[in-house]
């Protein structure tokens, strides 16, 4: 009977040990993501470090206990979670995990940590099966949310409409995730990613962007640390930039940015988007540099007849109305959709812009008025030529007043959806000259 007395005793100082050991290493995952609950925005470049000193501390004190747990599936997992807490991977953290999951096959969280570490070593197919053998042993958000973002960063296998059908299960997974905990701002992040890679890969439906948009808001609603998180910035940031609000583009590259000094790329996409403003801005007012004779004699052959196809009562428009456009200058268009006119000019600048994600062009009309034009979604092939007429049918007009720390500028453009779209020297645009756009993003958070 002592002798079972004394094991009893022996399980309980176990089970102690390790809910402290456990305390510490879930004190070191708050330490990490809600670092600036208790440092300013100031100290972010010291957070990485600061990090790596917690985890270096909760090391060492689980390694004065290993000798006693080192066949403990918890002990394994606790040593696996607290290494997996840095950005790299970890040979001993895989280890551990791997160990702890062959003792306990059950054990969700173990899978899910080794799912992180098999991603940050770059084997997506391992970590695609780690995450669902976790949803096997238990329905989570974790397994669900990480495996939403496995699927939408697997190297694109199949058809275009097997990668879609990828995407729309990533979308599925993450919204599983955001059912199972309305109140994780991370679900929410997650899901506002997903929604992104739909937009881009499904024909950008605005109601798509609009979805991401909630999500993301939703997010900073809930948690404040999902505020704080620089990839929601920069990832919000390319949508924005890709909708032309660039005013919170600027705004949010520079927030990503602040929260991970060490990251270089939202400062380097601010810095690219300012350089196209001020160039594109620059071009319009001095009407591409073409000097006044040269602009005359471009503008004396613009007439009627380079309408092309548009002149026809059988043209239909984009919107799907029959008829033909009446020619208009810039200056009678309204702001948003202008239907059953078409704009009609000669290009006088284009503009191959650092991480462009538009093609730009200027084009001035017969009032010698110049407007900018953004085409999306072209081949990198397609482009149009300085003097090139252009037509574009039922133009989509939109006004610019961006200000941005000391910088501010205020025109006018035509955003057209695909060169298809476009008349160019009375002709349409073959299918050659659009491909669907493709946009960098950050698609985990981790």
């Amino acid at each position: 009977m002592a002798e079972v007395g004394n094991s009893s005793e022996t399980t309980t100082e176990e089970k102690d040990d390790l809910q402290i050991l456990k305390e510490l290493v879930d004190q070191l995952y708050h330490f990490r993501d809600c670092y600036f609950e208790t440092h300013s925005v100031e100290d972010a470049g010291r957070k990485q470090n600061d990090v790596a000193q917690e985890m270096d501390q909760t090391l060492k004190q689980l390694e004065e206990k290993e000798e006693t747990y080192k066949h403990s599936a918890q002990f394994l997992l606790l040593k696996g979670r607290c290494l997996n807490v840095a950005p790299s991977f970890s040979q001993v953290a895989e280890e551990c995990l791997s160990r702890a999951v062959k003792m306990e096959p059950g054990l969700v969280e173990g899978w899910n940590t080794l799912g992180e570490q098999y991603w940050k070593k770059g084997d997506l197919i391992a970590a695609k099966t780690c995450f669902t053998g976790a949803l096997q042993q238990s329905k989570n958000k974790v397994s669900l949310r990480s495996l939403s973002m496995v699927l939408r960063q697997l190297p694109p296998g199949g058809d275009a409409q097997e990668q879609g059908k990828r995407i729309m299960e990533s979308v599925d997974m993450a919204r599983q995730a955001v059912q199972l905990d309305v109140t994780d701002g991370t679900s929410w992040y997650i899901l506002g990613n997903a929604y992104i890679s739909l937009f881009f890969t499904s024909g950008q439906n605005p109601q798509m962007s609009q979805q991401a948009l909630s999500a993301y808001a939703q997010a900073e609603k809930i948690d404040r640390s999902s505020s704080l998180n620089p990839d929601l910035h920069f990832n919000r940031a390319t949508l924005f930039q890709y909708e032309e609000m660039y005013s919170s583009a600027l705004a949010g590259y520079s927030r990503a940015a602040a929260l991970d000094p060490g990251w270089e790329e939202p400062p380097e996409r601010e810095r690219q988007l300012l350089d196209y403003l001020e160039r594109v801005t620059a071009l319009l007012e001095n009407k591409g540099k073409v000097k006044a004779r040269r602009l005359r004699t471009m503008l004396s052959s613009l007439n009627a007849s380079a309408l092309g196809p548009c002149a026809s009562p059988q043209f239909r428009s984009p919107t799907g109305r029959v008829g033909s456009l009446e020619p208009r200058c810039f200056s009678a268009l309204t702001h948003g959709h202008n239907a059953g006119v078409a704009a009609l000019g000669k290009v006088v600048f284009s503009l191959a812009s650092e991480g462009r994600m538009a093609f730009t062009f200027g084009m001035v009309d017969s009032e010698e008025t110049c407007c900018v034009v953004m085409v999306y979604n072209t081949a990198d092939s397609w482009g149009v030529l300085i003097g090139d007429s252009v037509v574009i049918p039922e133009p989509q007009v939109k006004r610019h007043s961006v200000t941005h720390n000391d910088k501010s500028f205020d025109f006018r453009s035509i955003r057209v959806e695909s060169p298809l779209l476009l008349i160019v020297n009375g002709k349409r645009q073959n299918l050659k000259s659009q491909t669907a756009a493709s946009v960098s993003y950050k698609p985990q958070s981790e």
